[in-house]
């Protein structure tokens, strides 16, 4: 795949998630992804293969949620197979509480399908409107 096609890549799975739709992130996740959130949230850690990435990031994140975060998108980088986004996000957690988070996602794309990814996000602000 090209730099371009991985930048289009990332941009439609997180366009599509906006929507509420995150079967197109989810087909684009290599079965061996390793994804990172930084940080010491109930959300950070390293999920090892697609499973685990559903199980333990996907579906707790929606959970504390009242809809999907829809991405406001800054610039999108990329050299090689890996590509930076960065953005804005925004939802309203189950709490009440706003969710405005700003983001800086780093990607491994390998034949059209994501093998890394770590998150630089607002880890106080996961942690004070998703889960206080």
């Amino acid at each position: 795949m090209t730099t371009a096609s991985n930048k289009g890549l990332l941009e439609y799975v997180y366009t599509e998630a906006s929507r509420g739709n995150a079967e197109p992130l989810i087909s684009a996740l290599a079965d061996d992804i390793r994804w990172t959130i930084i940080g010491t949230t109930p959300l950070s850690g390293t999920f090892e293969g697609k499973q685990d990435v559903i199980a333990k990031l996907l579906v707790p994140l929606r959970a504390r949620l009242e809809s999907s975060v829809s991405f406001t998108f800054e610039r999108f980088i990329a050299e090689g197979d890996h590509v930076v986004m960065l953005a804005k996000g925004s939802a309203t957690a189950k709490t009440g509480r706003p969710y405005e988070n700003v983001y800086a996602i780093v990607a491994k794309i390998v034949d059209g399908r994501i093998q890394e990814m770590t998150d630089y996000v607002d880890t106080e602000l996961i942690t004070s409107a998703l889960f206080s």
